[in-house]
């Protein structure tokens, strides 16, 4: 099939989403690419009329990771330090974020599947959310077995990202050498099985990856049964097996999560930090992208910050006047920042 420049934007507008179509958005630039973030915004703006943005503070509960995925520095050769939260330093500091008017908090891990780690993290789940039953907790811990999902379930939390991160079986386990996409697949499905609320998604720019793949990524982020799905953009990150390989382009990423967007127009999507680093007003242009969801790097210990780097130690954590900043900017609402 042989679509001409533009009338990939008819297509889209029709809510067809052909592999060519979706190639040629991906690629769209000047007119075309600002034209795409419109309908990405008209998308969010039916499904989401208030214009609001969810709001989340983040706690990085702990940095022990059995991956060693080559895109990641948590875990890398130069790793000096292993740190888990206690259930009541968790606690602690949920109800330091509550107190600051947060109403949905997210737990970050790496891929950590101790029984005592989890039973923590069940614990302080399960603490907070009886003080607090309209808490919204989402989780996000990696591959974890079915017992471990149905225990954090029930202690409470409503939500759980994990990443697909490349819908190429090839690209993911050279990517992912301790995983394989079919086992991430399989955990997806027992979150659904479960009742969580998930979010999934990609990466843009990772080595080796090409438009098709994208084009994979966005089909298989569509069939998924998802409540949110984001994209990262590709940071080379220092003392990883990727740290000399190119970034993720900025304008590629963009595409990505208008097509995101217009394809999932009732699903929640971050703008992420990756982005706010890799071009200027990043997480601005990623709200006029169709984002509607920031997350506020308040709730872990100053102490602890470097020592969760995931894409760089010298991340992008974002504060509250930011968002207050581009959330202004992007003519878009929020209850509680």
């Amino acid at each position: 099939m042989n679509i001409p420049q533009l009338s990939f934007l008819e297509m889209l507008y029709q809510e067809k989403y052909p592999d060519e179509v979706l190639r040629d958005a991906l690629l769209a630039r000047g007119d075309a690419q600002e034209m795409l973030f419109t309908l990405a915004q008209e998308r969010r703006l039916k499904f989401f009329p208030e214009n609001r943005a969810q709001v989340r503070s983040v706690i990085e509960v702990s940095n022990v990771c059995r991956q060693k995925c080559n895109y990641c520095a948590i875990g890398g050769k130069d790793q000096s330090v292993n740190y888990t939260l206690s259930a009541d330093v968790m606690v602690a500091l949920m109800k330091h974020l509550i107190e600051k008017g947060r109403q949905t908090i997210l737990l970050q891990s790496g891929e950590n599947i101790n029984d005592e780690f989890i039973g923590d993290l069940t614990d302080a789940v399960g603490r907070i959310k009886r003080e607090h039953p309209d808490l919204r907790i989402i989780l996000c811990c990696g591959n974890l077995s079915k017992e471990q999902y149905h225990e954090l379930k029930m202690a409470g939390a409503s939500d759980y990202i994990l990443k697909f991160e490349a819908s190429n079986p090839l690209l993911f386990a050279r990517c992912k050498p301790n995983d394989t996409l079919e086992n991430r697949l399989h955990c997806i499905e027992l979150l659904h099985e479960e009742g969580f609320r998930i979010g999934s998604g990609n990466i843009v720019g990772l080595p080796g990856q090409s438009v098709d793949d994208l084009v994979s990524d966005l089909q298989l982020a569509h069939r998924l049964p998802l409540s949110m799905n984001s994209t990262t953009i590709f940071v080379p990150a220092e003392n990883t097996p990727y740290a000399n390989e190119p970034a993720g382009d900025p304008r590629l990423t963009l595409n990505m999560m208008a097509l995101l967007r217009i394809m999932n127009p009732h699903r929640l999507m971050p703008t992420t930090s990756s982005l706010e680093k890799m071009i200027h007003d990043g997480q601005y242009l990623g709200l006029l992208a169709g984002a509607n969801t920031v997350t506020i790097h308040d709730g872990t210990p100053p102490e602890l910050e470097k020592h969760f780097p995931i894409y760089s130690a010298k991340r992008i954590r974002p504060q509250i006047d930011h968002f207050r900043d581009i959330l202004t900017r992007a003519g878009m609402k929020t209850d509680n920042i």
